[in-house]
């Protein structure tokens, strides 16, 4: 869908309602429906194989972004957890870990690494890619609320009670808030629903930039990982080559999968499977390659 024009009042935003909390038992249906869509993704647009670093939402954990890294793996991307288990709020250390684990995939693999971060996961990856930008090749945030009111959430109140002490009111002093409300230095998709059970929709949006887009798409919060036009939009966006950015076309990027091919022209070729798709080897798994030190310790 195209970008919004006039900006939403994030700083003005409410949690959302307990109406549109309970239609987020819709996600079981998202991922039904997806998962047999899915079956063939020959006609999607296919990977060149480099990394991307899925970041889960607060208080979920590696088998929350399984589907969504199944998939990429299948459409050839070398796609990892963040290998922090489950998310519990910023911890003190928390950032330089990220960050390491960010370096240690851009190495092994001698490519820049997209990053797709599920809500609180997408702030954690905006924060990776503002402090590491040569590092990354693109960030994609899901339902993430990185502008205006942080209590806009019905997870806020038990993030408060989970994350206390100086380390959290730091996060959410003015400067801090608009910092990470700020652009970002590479390309950048956030995609947000008006219907968003958890999360306000307007926080999840940027301010306007260059490489930065808005996508609306119709998905519950918690379906995020797993609905259908948020994953085609995500392959969309992770298809693009490198230093080639352009906004989202909607879906005459990419025909629906019972659309034919037109005539004269043939569906691309999936590239070959990274090695470590498909494999013994467990792509999460630290590698012995080299790390850039950055002045920290490897």
């Amino acid at each position: 869908m195209a970008d919004i024009v006039d900006l939403p009042d994030a700083d003005g935003a409410l949690a959302p309602t307990r109406r549109m909390v309970r239609r987020e038992w819709r996600m079981a249906l998202e991922l039904a429906s997806t998962a047999v869509r899915t079956r063939d993704l020959q006609r999607w647009p296919q990977g060149d194989g480099h990394p991307v670093i899925v970041l889960p939402g607060f208080l979920a954990g590696p088998e929350s972004t399984v589907f969504l890294r199944s998939h990429l793996r299948r459409l050839g991307y070398r796609a990892h957890d963040w290998r922090q288990g489950r998310n519990l709020g910023v911890r003190p250390g928390l950032t330089d870990t990220l960050e390491e684990v960010l370096l240690e995939i851009h190495d092994r693999y001698g490519r820049t690494v997209s990053l797709v971060g599920w809500s609180a996961g997408g702030i954690y990856a905006r924060e990776m890619a503002r402090a590491l930008p040569e590092y990354t090749r693109s960030v994609i945030t899901l339902g993430s609320p990185f502008r205006g009111n942080p209590a806009a959430s019905r997870a806020w109140r038990m993030y408060t009670l989970m994350n206390r002490g100086d380390h959290h009111e730091a996060l959410f002093t003015e400067e801090a808030r608009m910092t990470r409300a700020s652009p970002l230095a590479v390309p950048t998709t956030c995609i947000y629903s008006r219907a968003d059970g958890i999360v306000a929709w307007e926080c999840c949006t940027s301010v306007p930039a260059p490489q930065t887009e808005n996508i609306e798409v119709r998905a519950t919060h918690l379906g995020y990982g797993h609905e259908y036009e948020t994953l085609r939009i995500i392959a969309d966006r992770l298809a693009q080559p490198e230093g080639a950015w352009e906004p989202y076309a909607g879906h005459a990027a990419s025909p629906p999968d019972d659309a034919a091919a037109p005539v004269g022209l043939e569906a691309p070729a999936p590239p070959a499977a990274p090695s470590d798709v498909g494999t013994g080897v467990d792509p999460d798994e630290p590698h012995e390659h080299g790390r850039r030190a950055r002045g920290k310790a490897g």
